[in-house]
């Protein structure tokens, strides 16, 4: 089936169209005037841009005076930027209808191409549906998330649709939990909780290859939003043991742990490790740049190949992923195309220079990391990580001590996974490739179809 619609669009997709094309290039023009008329603005707001990412880097790369001096550049920055709009006459009431004629534009343009957004969903819908299960089970664990399983009622709700909660006590294994109730005939086994626990669960309904129900309860249940589930949505994803679809996605696993979404070392690893962090996250990043970044920080002892085939002996951060993530700017960024590509993503990134940090910080802002000279990124069926002492890292978010080496494997199609047929069922990276484009809006503007 094409993920494309083959039907005219109606008059008003037409109109709308129309509406969008003509506000987007009425925005385009007031940006190229405003431009044209205060370049020396424009230059000054660069320049103080400029000036703030500097600054801000070394606030949280250095200690003491220096971060007081590198706080008070920032600022400068921040009023060099300010004086640039002044002295280029940036208008107000200009700025903001820019800022009304792109949003026209954009809300138009939703609605024009709403039946190729819709098209999406294609591979949901078009999936047969699966058995409603017999023997439902939901694992639930009440601190995830703030408390979004007692907020939503899930036990409740679990019950009014037939479904066993089991609800996680603290102390209890939750390994032995989803192994228990596998055990007493659970044909379909969810989680209510984070990315770390989905994994555990997930392992357990990967051994057994009984179908996996992710239920979006933790703080930011990255691994449901690339199952194309709405995260916002937790009683909602419980329709998929009665009404669900199901297809088969990819695990991998560190050194026999698996995970869900990814495993890191170097930066992220270091500070999630620190026992500060849960309780203050941004407080415990300050603490601990100047010590990872600065000056006197020495890189991290890991030692693995690179994709050229070259012996690389250490790196600042590396990170391995379940199917490659899209890290470069714009929408879908931070989100995997793909569930089921059958291979490891891995990302390493070295800094040898302050200069060099603050590159990576400027490129960061503007979405094109990936451009930095010490970052490599590619994929892998399997990839190893050595050292000389046990290494820290954050599997799905969790804090893990591992000993070398570290053998990261793909496990294609390793899990049955049902979601809810109201699903879209794509994840935002998967929707920013999808081909909607200027050429869609112009051939629904002229009537013919955009599939």
């Amino acid at each position: 089936m094409s993920a494309r619609s083959s039907l005219a669009p109606t008059g008003w997709r037409r109109l709308a169209a129309i509406v969008s094309i003509v506000t987007l290039i009425a925005a385009l023009g007031l940006v190229i005037i405003a431009t044209a008329a205060s370049l020396g603005g424009v230059l000054m707001v660069l320049l103080g841009v400029l000036i703030v990412v500097g600054g801000g880097w070394h606030a949280v790369s250095r200690r003491g005076l220096v971060r007081t001096i590198s706080v008070l550049v920032a600022l400068v920055g921040i009023m060099i930027a300010v004086t640039g709009l002044v002295v280029g006459g940036f208008s107000i009431g200009r700025g903001l209808t820019i800022v009304v004629l792109s949003a026209i534009s954009v809300g138009t343009a939703r609605v024009a191409l709403h039946r190729t957004v819709k098209d999406l969903g294609a591979t949901v819908s078009s999936l047969p549906s699966a058995p409603p299960a017999s023997r439902p089970v939901l694992i639930m664990n009440p601190r995830s998330g703030g408390g979004k399983v007692g907020k939503f009622h899930l036990e409740d709700e679990c019950r009014s649709r037939g479904i066993e909660p089991v609800v996680l006590s603290p102390g209890e294994d939750l390994l032995a939990l989803a192994e228990d109730a596998v055990a007493r005939g659970a044909d379909v086994i969810g989680m209510a909780g984070g990315d770390g626990s989905q994994a555990l669960v997930a392992s357990v309904a990967s051994t057994h290859d009984v179908p996996h129900v992710v239920i979006p309860a933790g703080t930011r249940n990255h691994f449901a939003l690339d199952l194309g589930l709405d995260r916002d949505d937790v009683v909602g994803a419980l329709d998929a043991y009665a009404d669900g679809v199901e297809r088969r996605i990819d695990l991998a696993s560190v050194n026999g742990t698996t995970f869900v979404n990814n495993a890191s070392m170097g930066l992220y690893a270091k500070i999630v490790q620190s026992p500060e962090y849960r309780d203050a996250k941004v407080q415990t990043v300050l603490d601990m740049l100047p010590d990872l970044l600065g000056p006197n920080a020495q890189p991290l002892d890991l030692r693995y190949v690179g994709p050229d085939g070259e012996q690389e002996d250490s790196a600042h951060m590396l990170l391995v992923s379940n199917d490659p993530y899209q890290l470069d700017g714009g929408s879908g960024r931070g989100t995997r195309v793909r569930l089921d590509a059958g291979t490891l993503g891995v990302v390493s990134l070295r800094v040898k220079s302050a200069a060099e940090a603050q590159q990576i910080v400027a490129l960061d802002a503007v979405g094109r990391i990936n451009r930095f000279s010490g970052w490599l990124e590619w994929s892998a069926e399997r990839f190893e990580v050595d050292s000389g002492a046990s290494v820290e890292v954050g599997v799905d978010g969790e804090a893990i001590m591992m000993p070398p080496p570290l053998v990261f494997e793909s496990r294609p199609g390793a899990l049955r996974v049902r979601i809810p047929r109201h699903a879209l069922g794509v994840s935002p990276a998967a929707r920013a490739t999808f081909p909607l484009a200027f050429e869609d809006l112009v051939q629904v503007a002229s009537g013919r179809s955009s599939g």
